[in-house]
């Protein structure tokens, strides 16, 4: 007989840990963001190196961690990154309109705007995720 813990992890793991690499992922995109702001770099260059290397260890995170995909081969490596990074340059468009809208037109709190931003952000990346390591 399975435990119940057991049963939920089977049928829920992959969003579960879909969800700790996705908090971890937007942590380090927050907390490079607001670094890189305070050092007098503007918001969307600062946006643009907190993605890309927190799309980079998202890469590295979802295809070990999250989907347990095992083909470590360089061709697979580098079709699956591409296919990633493109996918994630969608969400990357999003991310830029909704800092764009929330910091420049509407002169919102950054950490508002930011944490509003990363929520559209998870969910657009989910369904990404699905389609390059389900």
């Amino acid at each position: 007989m399975e435990k119940p813990i057991t049963t939920l992890y089977s049928k829920y793991g992959t969003a579960l840990r879909y969800l700790i690499v996705g908090g971890l992922t937007t942590g380090i995109n927050v907390v490079l963001f607001f670094g890189l702001t305070h050092l007098a770099i503007p918001w969307f260059w600062a946006n643009i190196i907190a993605w890309v290397l927190s799309v980079l260890f998202a890469f590295i995170a979802n295809k070990k961690v999250v989907f347990n995909s095992a083909d470590m081969t360089f061709r697979t490596v580098i079709k699956e990154g591409a296919s990633f990074f493109t996918l994630r340059g969608a969400s990357l468009l999003a991310d830029t309109a909704i800092l764009f809208i929330g910091l420049t037109l509407m002169h919102g709190s950054p950490l508002i705007v930011k944490l509003i931003d990363q929520v559209v952000v998870i969910v657009l990346n989910y369904g990404f995720s699905k389609l390059i390591f389900a």
